[in-house]
């Protein structure tokens, strides 16, 4: 089938996204089938001693059959019931199969409020961590019941792209009801599977706005959204169907490899990054951004020429330009109301008229992710 790609093949600690088009039969009902082949497929790999950890949507198609619903509801409020009978469902048919294989699972239940919140993040990764180095295969799925619009992740594949990158893990498989990314819909006459992306502009301009199965909530947009986010953290995606799970694991060259393109950060500095809340922003004068884009230096107050938003000395703000294009994130070094005293003064003038405790860097460069 071609060379292996290494990346995959060697990866240690994978994380597996399943969307719910995969788990489902013609009839909208969970497909005991689906799981079945997957599971065997990941308890190869877990057994051969590899850490998988699986990202599974479903939860709320598990629910329709049970709750005798002719399709997936649109309100909220229904697709959490749905999400409340079904996800017990969903999990019960994992561990079953699991255990056929001599492996247990764990369940993990998470919204983006606890990929938002640092002490949640940090909360996060001891769980996988100890799951992981306990032999258990961690399920996961976005906490459905208690979501809300606010706080959804769309068809669990940002939620993907987060756990792989709060597990350190060193693949990510994103597995769907298509076998690749195509430079059109893949039903269009002369589309053709994109094999290797190492960069943006690899992916530029090709349509990606039709949307896949009813039952997913997910799209091409999304997965390459999670791509994105995954391969910035220094974690190789594969993009491709769940049937080809098992040559993808592998490292045959099936479906799309999205290529690292940056590099694996400290777990503060990838939360800051890809998870947390912003608090506020401040935005600079030219020379500030370009000192903090490209030379990565600390962000002075000299270079900042207005603070938006109330946050605390401590809190994520966002460094924008004039124009509002985000430059990076970082921990304010000091309040709102202290930054706006210190706005457009240079060290000097601080010491002057603030005191010595404020003639420092408004935001340290270990404090700073540019992004």
């Amino acid at each position: 089938m071609g060379e292996l790609r290494g990346v995959i093949a060697d990866a240690r600690r994978v994380v597996v996204k399943i969307g719910s088009s995969s788990l489902t039969g013609p009839d909208g009902h969970l497909s005991r089938e689906a799981i079945t082949a997957l599971t065997d497929v990941l308890a190869a790999e877990r057994l051969a001693g590899r850490q998988i950890i699986l990202v599974t949507s479903g939860a709320i198609a598990a629910g329709i059959g049970p709750m005798g619903l002719p399709r997936r509801p649109r309100d909220l409020e229904m697709q959490q019931a749905a999400a409340s009978v079904g996800q017990g469902l969903l999990v019960a048919a994992y561990s079953e199969a699991f255990a056929r294989h001599g492996l247990t699972t764990g369940q993990v239940l998470l919204t983006s409020d606890d990929m938002m919140r640092r002490t949640h993040y940090g909360n996060a990764q001891r769980a996988l961590n100890r799951l992981l180095d306990l032999g258990i295969v961690p399920i996961v799925n976005e906490n459905d019941t208690v979501a809300t619009d606010e706080i959804r992740f769309g068809d669990n594949d940002r939620l993907a792209a987060l756990v792989a990158t709060v597990s350190h893990a060193d693949a990510l498989v994103l597995l769907t009801d298509v076998d690749g990314l195509y430079t059109a819909a893949p039903d269009t006459p002369g589309a053709e599977r994109i094999v290797d992306v190492s960069n943006p502009s690899d992916v530029a301009g090709i349509d990606i706005s039709r949307r896949g199965h009813a039952l997913g909530t997910g799209g091409m947009i999304t997965k390459l959204e999670a791509a994105s986010l995954a391969t910035t953290s220094g974690v190789a995606v594969v993009l491709t169907s769940a049937e080809q799970a098992a040559d993808a694991l592998a490292g045959h060259p099936v479906g799309t490899l999205f290529h690292v393109t940056g590099k694996r950060d400290t777990t503060r500095l990838q939360w800051l990054a890809h998870a947390a809340q912003v608090r506020g922003a401040l935005v600079l004068d030219d020379g500030a951004a370009r000192a903090v884009r490209g030379r990565r230096a600390s962000l002075l107050a000299a270079g900042v020429v207005e603070v938006r938003g109330g946050f605390a000395a401590g809190e994520p703000v966002a460094l924008l330009t004039r124009a509002g294009t985000v430059v990076a994130r970082g921990f304010a070094g000091f309040s709102a109301e202290e930054a706006e005293l210190m706005k457009g003064l240079s060290t000097g003038a601080l010491r002057e008229r603030l005191g010595e405790a404020y003639a420092r860097e408004l935001i340290h460069i270990d404090d700073l992710v540019v992004l």
